[in-house]
């Protein structure tokens, strides 16, 4: 395998795993789309012809802007997500701003920036500026060459609604400050776009204890271990 195929097999493992990312997320993403194979993704987004070796050097077999797109909910066709792929190695102000000036211009609140090397400290701060009303996520190629959540060791983490969540809360006379926490930094909180305050139901198997449900709160930050040993025990049974 030469240097432009591992490059386009890089790029159609990321491709799929950020679609079913956003499937998992909730929403609209066809079947096709979801099941590409590398034949197809090659032919549809691939320029085609003899790769010269400048192209090669640069990368630029594929313009990654092509393989930018918006999906929807399924429940609610106003709650938009943009997924932008910059073809910059290091992303600076300019595309972040051209990103931000497009979510304005169609009334899209929420972006997922997935980069190839590194983003600029002046564009990690144009992000930081558009929030909270503009939630822009980041994601490098590598951390989407494997999707996470298809591991064997990987439980299924659910987010409850609102009406689940007092449901917890009052069946075990809790405050969710009281429950376990799970960082909005974990790759599992990462990839399902969990945010703080969430509260977030996974279902683990074990050979001994057989099925049992834990929840969790999120967080920025996890409660200092002596505290953390007043809470109740994590291992709730199911609503």
């Amino acid at each position: 395998m030469d240097q432009s195929e591992r490059e386009t097999a890089k790029l159609w493992r990321v491709h799929k795993t950020i679609h079913h990312m956003v499937h998992d997320r909730g929403y609209i993403v066809s079947q096709s789309e979801l099941d590409m194979s590398l034949q197809d993704f090659t032919h549809t987004f691939g320029r085609g012809g003899i790769v010269t070796e400048y192209a090669l050097k640069l990368f630029t077999y594929f313009s990654r802007s092509a393989l930018t797109f918006l999906v929807q909910k399924k429940e609610n066709s106003s709650d938009q997500l943009f997924i932008f792929f910059p073809d910059d190695l290091s992303v600076g102000v300019k595309p972040i701003r051209i990103y931000c000036e497009k979510m304005v211009e169609q009334g899209v609140f929420k972006a997922i920036i997935i980069y190839r090397n590194s983003l600029t400290p002046s564009a990690e701060k144009v992000m930081q500026q558009m929030a909270p009303k503009y939630i822009l996520e980041q994601f490098k190629e590598t951390e989407l060459l494997v999707n996470i959540t298809e591991h064997q060791l990987v439980p299924p983490h659910i987010l409850l609604n609102d009406d689940e969540r007092k449901e917890l809360l009052d069946k075990y006379r809790l405050k969710d400050t009281q429950l376990p926490r799970i960082l909005s930094s974990d790759p599992v909180s990462r990839y399902y776009g969990f945010r703080r305050g969430q509260v977030i139901k996974i279902i683990r198997t074990s050979e001994t204890a057989g099925r049992y449900v834990t929840y969790r709160l999120v967080s920025k930050m996890i409660m200092p271990h002596s505290l953390r040993e007043t809470r109740p025990d994590s291992r709730c049974s199911d609503l």
